[in-house]
């Protein structure tokens, strides 16, 4: 297996990756900052896990944006094939071009040139002429089916895809490669060798807070306690499926908008999280009818308080 010879990154230092994250607005602390900033220095795939909504995702867009390079994204899915991965041919045209007489198959002017090729995002990842690489998101790693990692493991190995027409197409700059899991299976030995890994962990309430004012800032830093600190009681429920990051930007989004359409006359005050204005919200929070069941009245009180309790250390401070 040959290693990437040489990343842009080689000198990168925890300053420039913490501006990275500050000129985009993503809250990262040493948990996050330190295996990302080792995968950029050593050229080595990122593995991250964590739960549905924890900013993984998230964590490829940032990058790309904070490094000024192009986003290629892969979402996989059970059944996911070579061909939509790496490449295939534009038969339409192709036949088209035969038909016209304007290509052969055989000739210099043959249909099997770059002309009529289709890039899938292994392929785009690697080609174009680029200063800096390419994020390559692999998102979702663990939908797709256990030959695919099979193919992954060859392409992370040399970075180069074979088109048998063209010959080999070659990094001249290996992609930043960052695969995402859910843990829906577990993935192979070999793949998990391959990578650095970074388990993405539920935010503490000081950092939701923090995320939660830089991604929604028209409200003020007590709602925005108060929301997270429903969200963190919300946590300690044996749920089926928690409230990640995603979801508190969501609810703060929709409370922001209640707020908006009270001023207006229309509907009640989001200043304050009662126990109705909770109920009434939780859509936004929990996406299992088996965890919408769960709250009762009292849990209402307990979550309403929380909200209290968080606003008022906030206003302490």
């Amino acid at each position: 297996m040959t290693e990437p010879t040489a990343t842009p990154f080689a000198e990168y230092t925890e300053a420039d990756l913490r501006r990275v994250f500050d000129r985009t607005g993503y809250v990262a602390e040493d948990d996050i900052l330190i295996p990302v900033l080792l995968a950029l220095r050593l050229g080595k795939p990122l593995l991250i896990e964590g739960e549905p909504g924890s900013g993984k995702t998230e964590l490829g867009k940032v990058l790309a944006d904070g490094l000024e390079t192009d986003l290629v994204r892969l979402q996989c899915y059970e059944g996911l094939a070579a061909e939509n991965t790496l490449y295939e041919w534009n038969y339409t045209k192709q036949l088209l071009s035969v038909q016209a007489g304007e290509r052969g198959v055989t000739d210099d002017g043959s249909v099997f040139d770059e002309e009529y090729l289709l890039e899938r995002p292994l392929l785009r990842a690697l080609s174009g002429d680029r200063d800096r690489p390419a994020v390559l998101l692999i998102d979702e790693v663990d939908r797709a089916d256990r030959e695919f990692e099979a193919l992954l493991l060859e392409f992370l190995s040399d970075f180069q895809v074979s088109v048998p027409e063209l010959g080999t197409i070659e990094a001249s700059v290996p992609p930043i490669v960052l695969l995402t899991s859910n843990r829906t299976r577990g993935l192979s030995d070999a793949l998990k060798r391959r990578c650095l890994y970074l388990h993405v962990e539920p935010p503490s309430f000081e950092k939701e807070r923090e995320i939660v004012q830089r991604k929604v800032p028209e409200l003020d830093g007590a709602t925005a306690a108060e929301i997270c600190g429903v969200v963190q009681r919300l946590r300690e429920e044996p749920l089926l499926k928690r409230p990640g990051i995603a979801e508190t930007l969501d609810w703060s989004r929709a409370l922001l908008e209640l707020r908006s359409a009270s001023e207006d006359g229309n509907s009640e005050s989001a200043a304050s999280l009662s126990p109705p204005l909770i109920d009434r919200t939780l859509s936004c929070l929990l996406k299992e009818v088996e965890d919408a069941s769960r709250i009762d009245d009292e849990l209402l009180e307990t979550l309403a308080r929380a909200a209290r309790d968080a606003r008022e250390r906030t206003e302490a401070q």
